[in-house]
């Protein structure tokens, strides 16, 4: 990567990363409810000082910043109208017949995907192991725990906050919630591994060989 491709690509995240907080900020204001607001959005508060600070010394490819970035705005549209009330959701429960709205399946459809790809990344770029079919299998592994750690959370803000977390959980009734979601997850993880690893393959190749 020369270095007038690599001013133009910081320049290109510095956008985004603004573009983002703004949203991030915008989606606090008239939220259905605030402290589910910071709950499902928290986790932008992590990533973003995390991507940051490793930016030099480890940058991810285009592809998973584009993909970390469109996380982000479903858990802050999540945040805002609490996942049980998307608008959009309501819609597309009506034109398929469904008895609740799906929009938080949608939100751990990335909690898989985004994983994968950033678990992948990582393996690869560290030679952490070898063998395509290994690669795979630990990449999902890695979005099934996470998953798994997320339902513990959701749970343990559950018990916490009793009838108060019900907008964090999102269940809707649906006692098959936990399970539900939790698959979503492992579609995004496999939808990630099957249809977007040649890509990242190649922007891989394309970093910094010193930074990998």
């Amino acid at each position: 990567m020369s270095d007038t491709n690599k001013s133009y690509r910081s320049r290109y995240l510095l956008i985004a990363l603004g573009v983002l907080l703004t949203l991030l900020a915008l989606s606090g204001i008239g939220t259905y409810d605030f402290a589910t607001w910071v709950m499902e959005v928290f986790p932008i508060f992590i990533v973003v000082p995390v991507l940051c600070a490793t930016y030099r010394r480890f940058p991810l490819t285009n592809l998973l910043y584009v993909c970390i970035f469109l996380h982000a705005l479903v858990l802050m549209v999540g945040g805002h109208y609490t996942y049980a009330r998307v608008p959009i959701g309501f819609e597309v429960a009506e034109a398929f017949g469904l008895h609740r709205n799906p929009y938080d399946k949608l939100g751990h459809f990335f909690q898989g995907f985004v994983p994968a790809l950033a678990a992948r990344e990582i393996l690869i770029r560290g030679a952490f192991v070898n063998g395509r079919r290994m690669l795979n299998f630990l990449v999902v592994c890695v979005v099934l725990a996470i998953s798994a750690s997320y339902e513990f959370i959701e749970w343990g803000a559950g018990l916490a906050m009793e009838q108060g977390a019900d907008e964090f959980l999102g269940t809707q009734g649906d006692p098959w919630d936990t399970q539900s979601d939790m698959f979503m997850a492992l579609v995004g993880a496999v939808v990630a591994v099957a249809g977007f690893a040649r890509l990242q393959d190649r922007e891989i190749a394309m970093l910094p060989r010193q930074r990998q």
